[in-house]
């Protein structure tokens, strides 16, 4: 096992890692000597940033927000429409560095800046777009992070569906439930195989697989799929 993925399932087979941790380890494979502490001391600073207006907000709503209003207006973080398939768009490191990604990791920053300030925040794993929901009071703000951190309705979100899915998809409250840690990553990772199997890079794939198969080592068709790929790699070498 090569030290990068040592690292990853060190972190990933606690029973509550850090989420920070575990994304920032994703692309280790093409920065093997990147050290993870000062990004995340970085989300430490960008959330000391932002601690007086949270502090000082009246409501949940107002918290939301004025995380909204630093990551996405004072410091510039938006959505990669450019080249929404560029591996470092996964990559939180690279996110952090370049401030643009797509939906998955512009959330995870706001999830670890809102954790940093005591805000609940939780991951959804919504269909073909990935979103925030933040606690305000006995209901759940639905956020945006790729579009800027704009806030959500429940019509919104149901026109989000249908754009993602089909023309008469229905929202369902498994929709917009909270994603796990291990669900976060698992889809980073799986974005990621995507984009790997299109430019039909095997390595890379195959860096990705034996971090899902760690992630959820009772997955199967994972196993099925990472032994498969490893006797391929290793025919062509």
């Amino acid at each position: 096992m090569d030290l990068g993925l040592t690292r990853f399932s060190e972190v990933v087979t606690r029973d509550d890692f850090a989420l920070d941790h575990a994304a920032l380890l994703i692309g280790a494979w093409d920065h093997p000597g990147r050290r993870v502490e000062p990004y995340r001391e970085q989300l430490d600073a960008i959330a000391d940033s932002v601690a007086d207006d949270v502090a000082g907000a009246p409501d949940g709503i107002e918290r939301a927000r004025a995380i909204s209003a630093c990551l996405f207006e004072r410091l510039g973080f938006r959505g990669n429409v450019d080249d929404y398939y560029d591996p470092r768009n996964s990559f939180l490191a690279d996110v952090l560095e370049r401030r643009t990604g797509i939906p998955i990791t512009l959330s995870v920053v706001y999830l670890e800046v809102a954790r940093r300030l005591g805000v609940l925040a939780q991951g959804v794993n919504f269909p073909g777009h990935f979103l925030v929901r933040v606690a305000i009071e006995d209901a759940w703000l639905f956020l945006d992070p790729f579009g800027g951190g704009r806030s959500l309705a429940p019509p919104d979100l149901e026109a989000l569906l249908r754009k993602t899915t089909t023309p008469d998809a229905v929202l369902e409250p498994s929709a917009v439930a909270a994603a796990s840690k291990r669900q976060i990553v698992s889809r980073m990772l799986v974005n990621l195989a995507g984009i790997y199997g299109r430019n039909g890079d095997l390595v890379r794939s195959l860096d990705v697989l034996e971090r899902l198969a760690i992630l959820e080592p009772s997955n199967s068709r994972i196993a099925r799929d990472l032994a498969q790929l490893r006797s391929h790699v290793d025919g062509l070498n």
